[in-house]
């Protein structure tokens, strides 16, 4: 499956931003998809994921709250509203797509998609 995270942008702290992940390739009702971010010198870090039906959700401690994650099969697309953002959201945001259940390890999923960059001022 091929994945393209979109939606990034520059937003002052406080403010919203919704990410999108659109896949195509395989049947995206069969895949988990997670989203994850990388801050400049930080290692990848979970912050939130769905199941393929999107009845179960799961989120990093610093998401909660503020971010939500939904997915809209017959668009192939995963979405995460942002809310309350903050400068220490500032990262690159990638979304992830696996078969199995979802894992808040990076390594535990097949598929990425090349990011999308967050920046929140302050």
């Amino acid at each position: 499956v091929q994945l393209q995270a979109s939606g990034g942008g520059l937003v002052q702290a406080g403010g919203s931003l919704t990410l999108s992940c659109a896949a195509s390739g395989h049947t995206f009702s069969n895949y988990a998809i997670g989203w994850f971010r990388q801050a400049p010198g930080k290692e990848r870090d979970f912050v939130a994921a769905t199941t393929w039906s999107g009845l179960t959700t799961y989120y990093a401690d610093s998401a909660k709250g503020r971010f939500t994650i939904s997915r809209d099969n017959a668009k192939n697309t995963v979405y995460l509203k942002m809310s309350s953002l903050k400068p220490e959201d500032t990262a690159v945001y990638y979304c992830a797509a696996d078969e199995g259940s979802p894992s808040r390890w990076p390594i535990e999923w097949d598929y990425w998609g090349q990011g999308t960059l967050v920046t929140v001022s302050s």
